[in-house]
């Protein structure tokens, strides 16, 4: 009965690191926005079809230039979009290419290389703003690039440059109006 003080010392040291690394309150966990049931975006791209290959000209090992988009089924309510562009294969978990924010609602396409006029950028997980396209590990099996536009009831307060994926969700939360996706592949 002797240890007893101290089994319930560690007890509590190893229940505090739990819900230290579990999502407390302070901080969102870092999953979609949800929209509401119903509404979707079509997100379409002249470059690639669904699920299809993503031509080299948009990878790093091409000119690194984003991909002309084009999406549809917007809401009237719209007050801004924003686009999210990750990689779901990603070894330590999903990697960010591209983030931008405070898209004019009526915007139906963006141009291959180009940043929506406007529009904020936030950084990526090549730890620079802006688009760095695709550029998985060689030798590994497809990566899998998911291109989500969202629709959101207000502007979304970011600090460009510096704003990351998580931080756009959040701002996201509560706010999205609809969404849709654009899934490619590609290997080296």
């Amino acid at each position: 009965m002797r240890n007893r003080p101290v089994i319930a010392g560690m007890l509590a040291v190893v229940l505090g690191g739990a819900a230290a690394c579990g999502g407390g309150a302070s901080v969102p966990p870092a999953s979609s926005p949800a929209a509401p049931s119903g509404h979707r975006i079509a997100v379409t791209s002249a470059a690639f079809a669904e699920d299809g290959a993503i031509p080299r000209r948009y990878t790093c090992d091409g000119a690194d230039v984003s991909p002309p988009l084009a999406f549809s089924g917007v809401p009237a309510r719209t007050a801004s979009l924003a686009l999210l562009v990750q990689d779901s294969d990603a070894p330590e978990g999903p990697f960010t290419h591209w983030l931008v924010w405070d898209i004019a609602p009526r915007t139906t396409a963006l141009a291959d290389g180009r940043a929506p006029k406007g529009a904020e950028q936030g950084r990526n997980d090549f730890r620079r703003p802006g688009y760095g396209g695709p550029c998985p590990p060689r030798g590994d099996r497809p990566h899998h690039y998911v291109f989500t536009v969202y629709a959101a009831d207000r502007r979304l307060d970011l600090t460009p440059a510096t704003a990351t994926a998580d931080d756009l969700r959040r701002a996201l939360a509560g706010h999205t109006l609809a969404s849709g996706t654009l899934s490619g592949h590609y290997a080296r």
